[in-house]
């Protein structure tokens, strides 16, 4: 006999039985009429604040029907595009703004990709500007994140997702910092000036996030390779304007890291798959400090 007791059944309530049942009556027409049977596509899981600095979430992007804190419109289940390579999470930019923004407060978005910080602020009625050396769509401007058509103090909020490297190839421009190597001082120097644009326009006392991960060139041929710990030396250079808050651990749902190849090879030549990304959660002095204490990168 079992020593664990039955699990008692959860009324879900009417809304999920008349689902469940509609669901069954067209999936049994479908076979009835020689058609294809209708796929369920499963429900995204529930998405409300998260309490501690490891964050992990099912999915890419959340169904803002299925939040914990709606938005006054609650209308999305998909943010910024899935295809585009490099596609920050959007739920990661919604427990952001669940934080340190509200209702009606301005978000700038400097690297704004397929444009996910932009449709988490409708759902969330905050306001928005996104810009991208190459917009992908006509709502985000374009501009480099190093020159923002902004005034200054006047985001609430700043949000930022930046190259790691060179490991996708996000445009032709010869000014997009995607191609510029982070064992190269460039690379730093540009970065130095996206975290002072993101200074610049910020207004003091306010927050802003930077999503990134760390790197690893595996060596052609052998074991090794090159680390480049980008995480901690943006968080050094961040540290050098803002007031660091917490740092956050980003559990990453890459399929890539599914494949069985790519774990064989990271057994077999000694070296490791990237499996998070960092969150740095800064907020701006409520006061400006004086420039010598505040960095650029020197060239």
């Amino acid at each position: 006999m079992s020593s664990h007791a039955p699990r008692p059944h959860r009324d879900r309530g009417p809304d999920h039985r008349h689902r469940e049942k509609s669901d069954r009556i067209s999936r049994a027409l479908a076979r009835l009429h020689g058609e294809p049977v209708p796929s369920r596509a499963p429900q995204k899981p529930v998405l409300d604040m998260m309490t501690t600095t490891l964050w992990e979430y099912a999915s890419q992007h959340y169904d803002s029907s299925r939040t914990a804190r709606p938005g006054p419109a609650p209308r999305s289940t998909m943010q910024g595009d899935r295809d585009y390579v490099g596609a920050t999470p959007s739920w990661v930019i919604w427990q952001l703004l669940q934080r340190y923004t509200k209702e009606g407060d301005f978000v700038v978005d400097p690297m704004c990709g397929s444009g996910t910080t932009i449709d988490v602020c409708a759902d969330l009625a905050r306001r928005s500007a996104g810009f991208d050396l190459v917009p992908s769509r006509p709502d985000i401007s374009p501009a480099d994140a190093r020159r923002l058509p902004l005034g200054d103090a006047t985001a609430d909020f700043v949000f930022v997702d930046p190259p790691y490297s060179t490991h996708v190839n996000y445009s032709d421009d010869p000014d997009c910092i995607g191609k510029l190597d982070a064992a190269d001082e460039s690379y730093w120097i540009a970065m130095d000036g996206v975290i002072a644009e993101a200074d610049r326009v910020l207004k003091p006392g306010r927050h802003m996030g930077l999503y990134v991960s760390d790197s690893f060139r595996k060596k052609k041929g052998g074991e090794g390779g090159h680390f480049m710990p980008i995480g901690f030396e943006l968080f050094s250079l961040m540290a050098q304007y803002f007031i660091p808050v917490d740092i956050i651990c980003v559990v990453r749902q890459n399929a890539k890291l599914e494949r069985a190849n790519w774990h064989r090879a990271a057994r077999d030549e000694n070296f490791f798959l990237r499996g998070f990304n960092y969150l740095f959660i800064m907020r701006k002095p409520p006061e400006e400090r004086d420039a010598p204490g505040r960095g650029r990168r020197q060239k």
